[in-house]
């Protein structure tokens, strides 16, 4: 495999590192205003709905960090870059304890990538690896908390527009926080996972672009079928989401991921990605991945042809009927839309990489592995290492941009697979 050195931090990092900060609080702060203005108006049920909403979000989230952080205390080598200097509670296990119990693990975390990228960054201390690793981790917090509170929020605020016919000036901000916090998580990620390719300079704003405009393109007119459908029968959405969310932690399963480092963690990831896939496909395994997301894609767009007639069928005929039209025809061509993009970036932008399956004893070491090689990370394991990677942000790359292929023989066959989509 070839190798290359590890991506150092830069002031772009600490500018995404920034806005991700900011982003979270103006996110969390409309989240507060819209649930203030339900309980003074009466509406305690959509207020208790938001709260709860709140609360799962930040538990899934705090659990997470708790699981992370217990594991990278355990990491050989890992307290040498997170000492007395460092900031992400050192080995001060009471007091991070602490901080996640009262909901704070995720905006320390924040804090402290901002304060170890500001010490590298413009007082160029050491300590470039240690940054890069806090980024990668809050690239996938954030992830995992914008499935879990801005897309199910973002799904509540069109629903009571569409309930109460009307909109005031607080859910068009909440609409707002929820969309921009969407849109920064999926530019983010997908900057992350690129952190991890020899080649990332090469990647230019286009792959950023289109991987944001088809995964945009698709979840928008998912979550707007939600909340038609909603809107008409809001007794069955619980029951919609439970029946799918337990059929995609099956399926989560049944792809053996092996993310986490304990089981009560891997059955903690598999639940979220359930509910990720609620909204949006994420891939979590490694292999041949076509297949899969034709199948995830295909329910999605049965699924979305039935939340869309239930809406027909039982809408109200007057309040509808100014934008049942343009809706029934934008949606299916918005969702479509995402599609082609999706197959763009495939074609076009994504990295056409491969991992070899193994080398065949005896074969020279310096033989090309891919076209584009991967970055020579050392996921950490009982081996110590001098350098710090992010293994979990490392382990959504090699799922996200690696494609298994066999290398060529002595004998002259090759097992070669086509590329993932």
């Amino acid at each position: 495999m070839e190798r290359g050195t590890f991506s150092k931090y830069s002031w772009t990092d600490f500018v995404f590192s920034v806005i991700g900060v900011c982003t979270f609080l103006v996110d969390w702060g409309s989240d507060v205003w819209v649930a203030t203005e339900f309980y003074c108006r009466g509406d305690f049920f959509w207020f208790g709905v938001l709260v709860g909403l709140m609360v799962l979000s930040s538990v899934v989230v705090q659990m997470f960090s708790w699981f992370w952080f217990k594991y990278d205390r355990e990491l050989p080598g890992f307290s040498e870059h997170t000492g007395a200097k460092s900031v992400l509670f050192g080995d001060r296990v009471k007091l991070s304890c602490l901080l996640h119990v009262l909901q704070l693990g995720f905006l320390f975390r924040h804090i402290s990538a901002i304060r170890q990228g500001f010490r590298v960054w413009w007082r160029k201390e050491e300590g470039s690896e240690y940054a890069v690793y806090l980024t990668h981790d809050l690239s996938m917090l954030r992830l995992i908390e914008t499935f879990c509170e801005s897309a199910p929020q973002l799904t509540l605020m069109i629903h009571v527009i569409l309930r109460t016919n009307k909109a005031r000036t607080v859910q068009f901000v909440s609409i707002a926080a929820s969309t921009t916090s969407i849109a920064w998580m999926v530019v983010d990620y997908h900057r992350c996972l690129r952190a991890f390719l020899i080649d990332k300079a090469k990647q230019g704003w286009g792959s950023s672009l289109i991987y944001f405009l088809w995964n945009l393109l698709l979840i928008a007119p998912r979550v707007v079928a939600l909340a038609l459908f909603s809107s008409v029968l809001p007794g069955y959405i619980a029951a919609h989401f439970l029946m799918l969310w337990f059929v995609f932690v099956l399926w989560a399963w049944q792809q053996r991921t092996n993310f986490m480092d304990s089981v009560g963690g891997e059955w903690l990831y598999r639940s979220t990605v359930g509910l990720i896939w609620y909204f949006s496909w994420f891939n979590v395994a490694e292999g041949q991945t076509r297949g899969r997301s034709l199948i995830y894609h295909s329910f999605m767009t049965i699924d979305g042809v039935i939340l869309l007639v239930t809406w027909w069928c039982y809408r109200d005929l007057v309040q509808t009927d100014a934008f049942v039209l343009p809706l029934l025809i934008s949606l299916p061509l918005t969702y479509l839309l995402g599609l082609l993009f999706k197959t763009l970036y495939y074609c076009c932008f994504h990295p056409k990489l491969w991992r070899p399956l193994g080398r065949e004893p005896g074969l020279p070491s310096d033989l090309p592995d891919a076209e584009v090689s991967f970055r020579d990370f050392s996921i950490q394991d009982s081996t110590p290492s001098s350098t710090l990677v992010n293994k979990r942000m490392a382990c959504h790359a090699t799922n996200f941009y690696t494609d298994q292929r066999v290398l060529r023989n002595p004998h002259g066959t090759n097992g070669a697979e086509p590329p993932r989509l």
